[in-house]
Parts: C-alpha cells; structure tokens; sequence
C-alpha cells in the first residue's frame, strides 16, 4: 500500500442486509421507490426530467403529502432521486410524441428497469441504488439556494450561473471535507462513537488551524457562517438515512443584516445542543466510507481481514488504534483453528524488514487473544533467534511451566525488537520512556552489549534512547553504544 494514501481506524457495520433495510427505510428513498411506482403513460417531464409543475399535486398526493406545505417539494426532491438512479425512465420530448405521450416540449416517464431490484435485488443492489441516490442529494446539498432565480436570468433568457460567485468543484470539496472529518470523529481510536457531534465543533475542525491557540474573532465568525452552511446542508442529507440531525435553533438566529444571519457566538454557559447536533448513522458510516474509498482513502472495515494471510492482519493491525487491532484480530482468529492460526501468525512475524518488529508485537498481542491452545505452536519456536525471546514472554504470561531460561543474546536482541516495534507504534513519549528505562535498566552494562545485537535496528533504537532517556549519563552511554553499532555496520 502507498504510503501517501490516509488510512483512517477501521469501522464496524451492520451486515449489508440490515444497511438494505436502512437504506429503503429512509424517507426519501421510499418516496422514490413510490413515484416510480406511480410513473406511468400520463406523467409528464420537462426537458430536465423534472417533473411539470402541473404534476407536483399529484405526485404529493401519492405521498400522502398534499397538506404538507412543502409537499411539493418533496415530491421534487423525491423525484429527482428516483430518475437519478434508475427507478424511473425518462423519455424525451420526441420519444413521448413518438409513443403518444407528452406535450410539446414535454417528456414523459416510466418505472425504469432497476425499480424491481427493489423487491427482487440482492442487497447490495439495493446498496448501489442508495449510493447512487447520496450522490444526488449530496450534489443538491453543495449547490447554493436561490431566493431570487429571476434575477439570474440573462437578456438571452438562460441561466446565468457566474452571477452567483458559486464555485460547484470547492461547493463540493467542502462538503467532502466535513463529511470527511464527521466520519473520522465518529470512528475515531476505540471504535464507532454513537456521541452526536455538536456542530459547532464540527464546523471549527474545518475552519480553525490545528496550530492556532486561541482563535481570533474573525475565526469564530467564519465558523459561525459554515455553522449555518452545514444546518442546511445536514437538513437535506438527514431525509436519505446519512444523519440524524438537530438543527440549529432558530430563536438563536440574528436577524441583524451585517450578521448575514449567522448564529451567535456559543456562550460558556449555553446548551450546546441548542446549535445543533449531527450524528452519523450506521448507513451514513456506509456511505461515506464508500465516497471516501473512492477518493483514495484507506477506510478499512472491521472483519475484511477475516480471509487475508496473517502478514496480512500483523501489518494491518499495525496501523490501527489499540480497540480496532483487538476487534480485527479477534474476527481473523474467530474463523481459524487456535493452533494453526498461531503458527501462521508466528511465521507471518518473522523477518528483518523495518515492519518486522511490530509485526511481532501484534502477533505477541494476537496470541494472548488465541489463548492456551496457541501453546504448542509457540514451544515450536523457542529456539528461533526472531522469536524465542516473544515465545517464551508468551509462555511466562500464560502461566506455562517449563519455560526455558533464554540465552544472553537472545535476552538483547528482544530488548532491541520490543523498543524497535514501540517507536515504530508511535505512542505515548512517557509511556515510551518508562518501557525504555525499564528495559535498559534491568542489565548493568547494557550499552555495553546492546551495541554488539545483530538486530536491523539496533544502531537505530539506541540513538532513540539516547533521545528519550530521562537519565543524561545513560542518555550519554546509548548514543556511544549507537555511534560504535554504526561503526560496526
């Protein structure tokens, strides 16, 4: 895998057949699935595929929504979706005269030829219909509402879109972006976080520099005015099942002009639910993740290792939070025999390559979770170079008896790997200190032999002592201990 490609924590989601539920459960999907059921031989379009103003009372009404003041535009919407992925065919002007059908220049329509995967489709049909409805909505959601559509209209009687300084590509960038950033808070290190996400937070992660202290009125200003932007936004998205959302309070809106009404500043003592609060359902999880697979991210899923190799799962888990490398490591080991997965996890931990300590420090990790019966594989290696140190820490935690002292270098040599796979973790710098001055501290001398470890990484691990070791005389004697190791290689 390229290492300039994001990889966010993987996700847990439902199974694909409870997502297909979610997905036709979703108001605005079912009144698609209900207007293309509706379409027939008298429904007339426009040149768009829009349905004709005079069809809106009626396509209301089939959604039970004619004394709904926005009735009509929900049928709009609902359309739109429904001609969008399929559920509806649309015919042009001349196909409709050629049949008999249409007006002028008026079209007409009928159920397309994905409606009956509604009822008939596997679930991930059912999917593919949904993605392909998020896609609209979210096109809908990056678009600028107009108020005054008559004042766009040029001298040629076209729509003169400049006149919105509206760029669609940034529009859309940015609604990515938040999306983006609402997945990532809602997975985040342990896991899936059913916590609602208070938008002013949300609207602060893609506005405020992650360097800047405190922000600057100017800041809070503009985080107020994308507020706003997302309250509209998330308003649309929360009828195709992405979010569940509450919206901004409307008492908290300024009608002051030069406020552009935009919401006021969030006080010390105010409900923040109040400006609302947007959480990502378990099919929002879906969707996102796949328009974020599409962009190039690595957003893994948990138990889509289940059937890779255990290098595989060793050099993923490497990469995850501790909670996701637990749960992704528990389903891999759930579908295999305990003493088998363990020597193929033994043997995936082997090797000399930068990767290869942390490898060993999941595999150790997986064999806890693997239990007694991984005992026989682990005796099998005690007198491996790579991994007799690990086997016999395993062992001695399991309680096992007969564990073999291990020889000096090997003692070195898993000192050297256990510092090698916790600076390439990248965790915490005390808890890394604490490991290296217990490790380094168990030996007198140990500088003195460590250097001499024919490990890949020995040079490098004691020039990161030399770094982090809070005593200056050892922090001294590791960097002598790293320059002789260079010198040696």
């Amino acid at each position: 895998m390229s290492e300039d490609r994001p990889t966010l924590p993987p996700v847990r989601l439902p199974s694909e057949a409870e997502l297909a539920r979610d997905a036709l459960a979703a108001p605005l999907m079912s009144r698609a699935v209900r207007l293309a059921r509706w379409a027939g031989p008298g429904t007339r379009v426009g040149a768009g595929g829009e349905l004709v103003d005079e069809q809106l009372p009626d396509a209301a009404r089939e959604l039970g929504l004619e004394t709904d003041e926005d009735g009509e535009a929900y049928a709009s919407e609902a359309w739109r979706v429904a001609v969008d992925t399929g559920l509806v065919t649309v015919h042009d002007p001349e196909e409709a005269e050629g049949a008999g059908d249409g007006t002028g220049d008026e079209g007409a329509a009928e159920p397309g030829d994905l409606l009956p995967l509604v009822t008939g489709g596997a679930p991930q049909d059912v999917l593919a219909l949904w993605l392909d409805g998020l896609e609209t909505v979210c096109a809908d959601a990056a678009t600028p509402v107009v108020d005054d559509i008559d004042a766009l209209v040029g001298e040629d009687g076209e729509l003169d879109l400049s006149a919105l300084d509206w760029d669609p590509e940034a529009e859309a960038e940015f609604l990515d972006s938040v999306l983006g950033n609402l997945y990532l808070l809602t997975v985040g290190e342990g896991g899936v976080d059913d916590t609602p996400v208070p938008l002013p937070a949300l609207a602060a992660s893609v506005v405020v520099p992650e360097d800047m202290g405190e922000p600057t009125d100017a800041v809070l200003e503009q985080v107020s005015e994308v507020m706003m932007r997302l309250d509209d936004q998330f308003r649309l998205l929360e009828p195709m099942g992405v979010v569940e959302y509450r919206p901004v309070d409307e008492s908290l809106l300024v009608d002051d002009e030069d406020a552009g009404g935009a919401a006021e500043p969030v006080g010390d003592d105010e409900d923040v639910s109040r400006y609302g609060m947007v959480r990502l359902t378990p099919l929002g999880l879906y969707g996102i993740r796949s328009r974020l697979l599409e962009a190039g991210v690595d957003a893994p899923v948990v138990g889509e290792l289940a059937g890779r190799d255990a290098r595989a799962l060793l050099t993923a888990a490497g990469r995850f939070p501790q909670a996701a490398a637990r749960a992704e490591t528990e389903a891999w080991l759930a579908v295999r025999e305990p003493s088998e997965a363990a020597r193929e996890l033994l043997a995936a931990a082997k090797g000399t390559d930068e990767e290869s300590p942390l490898r060993r420090l999941h595999c150790q990790q997986a064999l806890a979770l693997a239990g007694p019966a991984a005992e026989p594989a682990v005796r099998e290696v005690l007198d491996d170079p790579e991994l007799g140190g690990l086997a016999r820490v395993w062992l001695a935690e399991q309680g096992a008896a007969d564990v073999p002292v291990p020889p000096e270098e090997m003692v070195f040599w898993l000192a050297v790997d256990t510092i090698a796979a916790q600076l390439a973790a990248d965790g915490d710098l005390s808890e890394l200190q604490d490991l290296i001055e217990g490790l380094t501290g168990r030996h007198s001398g140990f500088f003195e032999q460590a250097w001499r470890v024919s490990h890949p990484a020995t040079a490098e691990v004691l020039e990161a002592v030399g770094r982090l070791h809070r005593d200056k005389g050892l922090a001294k004697e590791a960097r002598k201990a790293a320059f002789k190791a260079r010198s040696r290689g």
